[in-house]
This record gives C-alpha cells, sequence and structure tokens, in this order.
C-alpha cells in the first residue's frame, strides 16, 4: 500500500513563506518523477513543478523565482518551498509521485498526497 504524507501547508500573510513537505513509501527505484500540483475549487488541477534526479521544471511563469522544488537524496520525500506568497497562491497543493511497484514490476502509475491547504492573506 502506498503513502504519501503533506505537509507544511497552512495561513499565511502576502510575503511570507511557506515550505511544503511529501515523504512517501513507494519504492524509489519505480520513480520517475516527483511533482508538486494545486488546485482552486472549481478549477482544474495545475501542475506546479516537477523534479527528477535534481533536475526540476516549473510550470507557471506566476511562481518563477518565488518556488523551489527539491527532492532529498534518497527520493523518498519531495519538497516545495514558496517565499513571497501571494493571495492569488492560495490553493491545495498536492504531492504527486510517478511510478510504484504493482504485481512485483515497476509501472508508471502516479500517486497522490491527500492535499494540504495553503492559504495567503492580503
Amino acid at each position: 500500500q502506498v503513502h504519501l504524507v503533506e505537509s507544511g501547508g497552512g495561513l499565511v500573510q502576502a510575503g511570507e513563506s511557506l515550505k511544503l513537505s511529501c515523504t512517501h513509501s513507494i519504492e524509489t527505484r519505480c520513480i520517475s518523477g516527483m511533482a508538486w500540483y494545486r488546485q482552486v475549487p472549481g478549477k482544474e488541477r495545475e501542475l506546479v513543478a516537477t523534479i527528477y534526479s535534481g533536475e526540476s521544471t516549473y510550470f507557471l511563469d506566476s511562481i518563477k523565482g518565488r518556488f523551489t522544488i527539491s527532492e532529498d537524496n534518497s527520493k523518498t520525500a519531495v519538497y516545495l518551498q514558496m517565499n513571497s506568497l501571494k493571495p492569488e497562491d492560495t490553493a491545495t497543493y498536492y504531492c504527486n509521485v510517478n511510478g510504484r511497484l504493482v504485481d512485483g514490476r515497476c509501472r508508471g502509475v502516479p500517486s497522490w498526497g491527500q492535499g494540504t491547504q495553503v492559504t495567503v492573506s492580503s
């Protein structure tokens, strides 16, 4: 059974920082990438950033230069450092890990965390 546990969300004022963490129990040799998504009620979930073997990619112009995705050396955790937060960053943030062991073989199956709420007040 796969477990992804997110933490670090909360209520902050504009300009402040938060660091989201996600730890998981996935067989690391099966992982082809980890990512953070975010979702606002009534809107589609959007990809924020991905990381694989230390190489990161950012998908939203609005967060470039403010957010940093990272992973630990064991690839059992992924982080999202969020600086200079803005009210428009308010969302539920989800951790995503692509790849896991299925019936004894690595498969490109994604796993999701339960989400952590980030609220930025103006």
